[in-house]
Parts: C-alpha cells; structure tokens; sequence
C-alpha cells in the first residue's frame, strides 16, 4: 500500500510539473520542433532541469544500500544498441512530432478532455497491448 500511495505522489508531482511547465501543450512541444518557423525554446529549458534534477536524485538515491520500498535497486542491465531499440525510438520521435505528445504529457492532458488526447491515449494502449500479445516475444 506505501509503495502505491508514493507512486500516485510521484505521478501527481509528474502531471503537474508538465501542466506548470505548459509541456501537457501539444502545441508547445510542436513550436519546439518547428526549428524554421517560430521556434520555442522553453522545452530545452524545462528537459535541462529535468536532466539536472535527475543526475543529482540518482547519485543521492543511489549511495543507499537499498532503496526505501524493495529489497534491491532494478537497474537496467542491457547495455547494446539494437534495432529493436531504435525502431522503437524512431517511433516515439515520429508520433512525437506528429502528434506533440509522449505517454506522460498525453495521460496529463486527459484531465482537458480533449478529442485528440483521448485518441492519442487509446492509440497508445491500443499500441501497447497489439506488442505484448502479438509481437513481444514469448518466453519458453
């Protein structure tokens, strides 16, 4: 129950960090992506923080023998570069770009109720479900 109650706290600060930095914006993250017309540099700014805020959080979390909830830090352990890694990047950089969302800001911008977040979401879980029932490989 502890260990819910701190990933719905994380996700809450998560949702309102996108919403206070405009990143639940589609339109926003397009204006970034647009480097010939009118650029909008405010997502490098808040990815720099958060870049920042993370290197420091992990080498502090990290100096614990073990984290606060399990037994043992997860950490990944595959270190190679293959295609599924970068098919799967290239994807996530294209509906980026098309759409102006990635799964955090799309499952924040939810609570507008807008068309295009609904579908962008169930286009995502659709998307989801389709690789880990169809095209994941089964272990045996």
């Amino acid at each position: 129950m502890k260990a819910l109650v701190f990933a719905l706290g994380s996700g809450f600060v998560f949702g309102t960090g996108l919403w206070v930095s405009g990143m639940a914006n589609p339109k926003k993250v397009l204006g970034f992506l647009d480097i010939t017309g009118k650029w909008d540099a405010s997502l490098l700014l808040v990815m720099a923080a958060a870049v920042a805020i993370t290197l420091v959080g992990f080498r502090v979390v990290l100096r614990n023998p073990k984290p606060v909830l399990e037994e043992t830090f997860e950490l990944p352990q595959k270190k190679d570069i293959d295609l599924p890694l970068i098919a799967g990047s290239a994807v996530f950089g294209i509906g980026w770009g098309i759409a102006g969302y990635c799964p955090g800001p799309a499952i924040t911008a939810l609570a507008a109720l807008s068309t295009e977040s609904i579908v962008f979401v169930a286009a995502m879980i659709a998307g989801g479900l389709l690789h880990r029932f169809a095209l994941a490989p089964r272990d045996g």
